[in-house]
């Protein structure tokens, strides 16, 4: 195929970007889980985009963050090594707010690797419209007036098709590396269960913070009595403390229907078929923090 171009993009920011946000947004569907809450993305994501004009492999990076445990260095360290072997780095910025220190410790890390990156000035419609042009010069004269910049709006759809150009200009002539339907390269039981953690986030806000991981125990196609199949799954929430399980319960197990409901919407779309969910909530003291569970619960450094 003439002039049709393949590569790697990776997506690269502090939490609560919208990173995830806008991977969903250009690939027109929901791969990756979004919440309010920082540090929402664990895993280094792949989602594949195909056009006309080429294929753009889009790898979604956990948030860029000082760390507190050994779940958070795991997720830095991930973060970080995304950068290599790839074509080109989106470097994600929150443009609701001025340049700070976590972004200049973003483009020093860049700019020390020597990695080509271009600037996504994200979330643009909540930048009020006369002090636009001012935020603007502030990005420009942070990362110099000939670094290249895009502005979008990842909730909003505003921009994207023009980013979506400019990254495929950045990338090599190659062919296709996915299969034109494959639109994320995670296994189903990966994103199945990060929309459980998705809604646990959403639903308990700030009480039950990032302490949570969840992990499906099963999941099986089974048949009703009139013959219709459906998928059932088993999936455990895991928590730290005692008060946390009893905040995900919630009074006589309202909290627990309310997320598996909204979990198990998502779940269908997913896999576009009708699902029967049933979630437990366990304690496992200090998971975040101790290397066996760590791996037990899908949380391993990249090498």
């Amino acid at each position: 195929m003439t002039n049709y171009r393949s590569g790697f993009v990776t997506l690269l920011g502090r939490p609560n970007v919208g990173k995830s946000t806008l991977i969903n947004q250009l690939i027109g569907k929901k791969i990756t889980i979004t919440s309010p809450i920082a540090q929402t993305t664990r895993n280094k994501l792949k989602g594949i985009l195909t056009t006309n004009n080429g294929q753009i492999i889009f790898v979604d990076t956990p948030g860029v963050h000082k760390p507190h445990h050994r779940l958070g260095e795991i997720l830095v360290k991930n973060a970080k090594s995304a950068i290599f072997g790839v074509d080109l780095v989106v470097f994600v910025i929150d443009s609701s707010e001025k340049p700070g220190r976590g972004d200049e410790y973003i483009m020093n890390f860049l700019v020390a690797n020597q990695t080509d990156f271009i600037v996504v000035l994200n979330k643009w419609d909540l930048v009020n419209k006369e002090f636009r042009n001012l935020r603007l010069e502030q990005y420009k004269k942070f990362f110099g007036v000939n670094r290249n910049f895009q502005i979008v709006s990842a909730s909003e759809g505003e921009g994207c098709s023009d980013l979506i150009e400019m990254l495929l200009s950045f990338l090599p002539e190659g062919p296709k590396l996915y299969a034109e339907d494959t639109i994320c390269d995670q296994p189903l039981d990966n994103l199945l269960s990060d929309l459980v953690r998705e809604q646990v986030l959403i639903n308990t806000r700030e009480e039950v913070p990032h302490s949570i991981a969840v992990k499906i125990d099963k999941r099986e196609e089974m048949k009703r009595k009139n013959g219709k199949s459906f998928t059932g799954i088993l999936a455990t929430i895991i928590v730290e403390r005692n008060s946390q399980k009893g905040i995900l319960i919630g009074k006589k197990g309202s909290m627990l229907k309310t997320i598996g409901q909204s979990a198990r919407l998502h779940m269908s779309k997913l896999i576009d078929g009708p699902i029967h969910l049933e979630l437990f909530v366990k304690v496992v003291p200090n998971w975040r923090k101790k290397e066996s569970r760590l791996i037990e619960f899908g949380y391993e450094e990249d090498f």
